[in-house]
C-alpha cells in the first residue's frame, strides 16, 4: 500500500537545528518551514557551513563573505531564529571536504542547542548543487551519533518541471510517494528574510517563481527515523559519498552568536 503524504503538521520538535551550506538557504529554501516551526514554539538554531563568497550577484563590491554574514544575521532574527553558527568551509568546494568533518560541527551544535531534530535540503540538494548535497550528508552522518531524526525540504515533481521550463533552473522534484509532509505555512517572515539578502534576491529570479507556484505549501521527506513521525514511512535514500581523502583546509574563523 503506497501511504499518501500527511497534511498540515510537523514534529513536536522543541528545539531544531537547520543544517545549510551558504547564507540565504536558510530564508530562500527553509524560510517557511523555519517559521512555522518558530510559530508553533520551537527554539530554531541554524548552522551554516560557508560563507557564501563564491556568489558575485549584483556586482558587490568590497568583501562579499562579511556582506552575506551580515544578511544572514539580519534574515535570522526575521524568521525568529534563536541562534546562528556560521562557519568558514570554501563556498562551492563544500564537497571536497570530508564529511565527518562537518558532521562533527553539527554533533557538537546539535548537542549545545538541545536539538530533537535536524532541518536540511532534500538529498539532491533540490537544486543539485554539490554544496546542499554536502550539507546534507553532513546531517545524515550527525543524526545517528544524536539520536534524532532528519527532515528534509523538497518541491514536488511538477513545480520542479516548470521551473526546469521557464527558466532554465536546476530543480529536482519529487513524487507524491517520496513525499512524507505537506505543510500548509505562512510566507510573510519569510520574504521578510529574503528581503535581507539583497546581494542574492534578484526581483524577477527564480525563487520568486518557486513561491508562486507553491503557494501557501511546503513538502517535506523523512531521511532518518524519529521517534515523533507517527508511524510514517521514511525514506534513507541519503548520499553515502564520504568526501575528499585528502585533509580540508580548515576554517579560518568561527562565529557563533544569538541573535537578538
Amino acid at each position: 500500500m503506497t501511504l499518501q503524504p500527511e497534511s498540515g503538521a510537523l514534529p513536536p520538535w522543541r528545539s531544531v537545528l537547520a543544517v545549510v551550506a551558504h547564507p540565504d538557504d536558510e530564508s530562500f529554501g527553509l524560510g517557511a518551514v523555519i517559521s512555522t516551526f518558530v510559530g508553533a514554539g520551537c527554539a530554531v538554531a541554524v548552522l551554516c557551513l560557508t560563507r557564501g563568497e563564491a556568489s558575485g550577484l549584483h556586482g558587490v563590491v568590497g568583501d562579499l563573505a562579511a556582506v552575506r554574514s551580515h544578511e544572514l544575521t539580519d534574515a535570522a532574527r526575521e524568521l525568529g531564529v534563536d541562534t546562528v553558527r556560521l562557519l568558514s568551509y570554501p563556498d562551492s568546494l563544500l564537497s571536497e571536504v570530508d564529511s565527518s568533518e562537518l558532521a562533527a560541527h553539527v554533533v557538537d551544535m546539535a548537542f549545545e542547542v538541545g536539538a530533537q531534530g535536524l532541518l536540511v535540503f532534500d538529498t539532491d540538494g533540490v537544486t543539485g548543487h554539490a554544496d546542499h548535497v554536502q550539507a546534507t550528508t553532513a546531517a545524515v552522518n550527525a543524526a545517528g551519533k544524536v539520536g534524532v531524526g532528519v527532515l528534509a525540504w523538497t518541491v514536488p515533481v511538477d513545480v520542479a518541471r516548470r521551473l526546469v521550463a521557464e527558466f532554465d533552473a536546476a530543480f529536482i522534484g519529487r513524487g507524491e510517494a517520496e513525499v512524507d509532509l505537506v505543510l500548509d505555512v505562512d510566507r510573510v517572515r519569510q520574504r521578510a528574510a529574503v528581503a535581507c539578502h539583497p546581494s542574492q534576491a534578484i526581483p524577477t529570479s527564480v525563487l520568486w517563481r518557486r513561491l508562486d507556484l507553491l503557494g501557501g505549501r511546503e513538502h517535506l521527506r523523512w531521511l532518518t527515523p524519529d521517534a515523533t513521525a507517527g508511524g510514517r514511512a521514511v525514506t534513507t535514500d541519503a548520499p553515502t559519498g564520504a568526501g575528499a581523502t585528502r585533509p580540508p583546509t580548515a576554517p579560518d574563523q568561527e562565529i557563533p552568536w544569538h541573535v537578538s
